[in-house]
């Protein structure tokens, strides 16, 4: 047991104590969200609302700015989520789920290569962004972007498009899900935040029944 607390805790040293109380917080809710969407119910969205909030303010704190945007972008799309399953809903608390289109596969790359300019835009300017919006002393340049930058930036779009078919019900959503949890896993863990990078393989393992359920009710629904 002291040998699991010392792996979870021993990155945290020198952290204060209510970014760690937050960050657990914002898990526990955060799987809570996915344990929601697993079932396709409403609440999904009021629990996921509470940890990307959390999760705004822990990421600033950690100049994570592409994480910070997509949680920021998922407390937007959760309220924009919430309506629409709410006008969806069967007995105000499922709903039914469908399959992807061309449209909807043209917006998911839209949305996907919007993300990919804006957090890229975000990260090239992050050096002025880090010395308090000042250029004194500060060289900008695609040269200065790191490995973890990139993969940051791709994961943001990864989880933009997710996010939307998720509100608009497509099974889809959760290969999405799946494939940014998985890189969010090994991310997450190198950049300090240990129960984050736990959340995101509970994530995915969620994720992969979620896609299974969703499909069998699809599947199901359609031969009546």
């Amino acid at each position: 047991m002291s040998l699991i607390f010392n792996w979870l805790f021993d990155q945290y040293k020198g952290v204060a104590t209510h970014w760690i109380v937050l960050e657990v917080i914002g898990v526990i809710f955060g799987l809570l969200s996915v344990f929601f969407a697993k079932k396709r119910n409403i609440w999904v969205y009021p629990t996921g609302i509470v940890s990307t909030v959390i999760f705004v303010y822990l990421l600033w704190e950690f100049r994570l700015f592409g994480d910070m945007m997509i949680n920021g972008y998922y407390t937007v799309m959760s309220v924009y989520g919430w309506v629409l399953w709410a006008q969806n809903s069967q007995d105000q608390v499922h709903v039914e789920v469908s399959v992807m289109n061309s449209k909807d596969w043209v917006i998911s790359l839209g949305l996907a290569l919007f993300s990919l300019i804006l957090v890229t835009t975000v990260y090239f300017f992050k050096p002025y962004i880090n010395n308090s919006f000042s250029m004194e002393g500060v060289s900008l340049g695609f040269e200065f972007f790191s490995l973890l930058d990139g993969v940051d930036i791709i994961t943001t779009a990864i989880f933009l498009v997710g996010m939307w078919l998720m509100a608009q019900r497509k099974i889809e959503n959760w290969i999405f899900w799946i494939v940014g949890d998985l890189i969010s896993v090994p991310l997450y863990y190198y950049k300090g935040l240990k129960f984050t990078s736990l959340q995101y393989l509970i994530f995915t393992i969620i994720a992969y029944y979620g896609y299974r359920e969703w499909r069998k009710i699809y599947r199901k629904n359609k031969r009546i």
